[in-house]
């Protein structure tokens, strides 16, 4: 709402309601201001943080890794004390839908059995982009690599993975 109100906008509906009306510029201006501001948020490390357990951190990774060169093709990927990051290729959009719901499913279930808990564990929708240049690419591999560093966490506080340069 703030991002509204700085620009003299609508803010008697919903932002959700407003963004979309507006120009193009100014939908790209707020998706980016939005998305940097959620990524700080989450690398503030707010909530229980369970991930920043290496044992849990690990149900993540061997997660993400099982159907590695079967179903899709992982690339780094970054497991943060609340979220994960990865590059990941898949054959369409679909079979990308599909394999992250069952990655969400598994680990959850995988988790909340060690935890002794019930209930959802990850957020509802994830975020993704679509990687579009080499240059691309590259950007997301050094986002991921410095993710941990950037929240000023300990090596032991997340799981990072690179993929081996060919």
């Amino acid at each position: 709402m703030d991002w509204l109100v700085r620009r003299r906008l609508p803010t008697k509906e919903h932002w959700s309601s407003v963004v979309p009306s507006l120009p193009l510029d100014l939908q790209l201006q707020f998706h980016r201001e939005f998305n940097r501001c959620r990524e700080d948020y989450l690398d503030s490390c707010q909530g229980e943080c369970v991930l920043r357990q290496p044992a849990l951190a690990k149900i993540v990774a061997d997660t993400l890794l099982h159907f590695d060169g079967v179903r899709y093709r992982l690339g780094d990927f970054v497991v943060m004390p609340n979220h994960v990051h990865l590059l990941a290729a898949f054959p369409g959009e679909l079979e990308m839908a599909k394999q992250c719901d069952s990655w969400l499913h598994f680990s959850a279930r995988q988790i909340n059995v060690r935890l002794k808990s019930k209930g959802k564990f990850w957020q509802q929708e994830p975020f993704d982009h679509l990687v579009r240049s080499p240059e691309q690419y590259e950007h997301f591999r050094r986002y991921i690599k410095d993710n941990g560093r950037k929240a000023q966490l300990k090596e032991s506080e997340y799981l990072y993975r690179r993929l081996a340069d060919s």
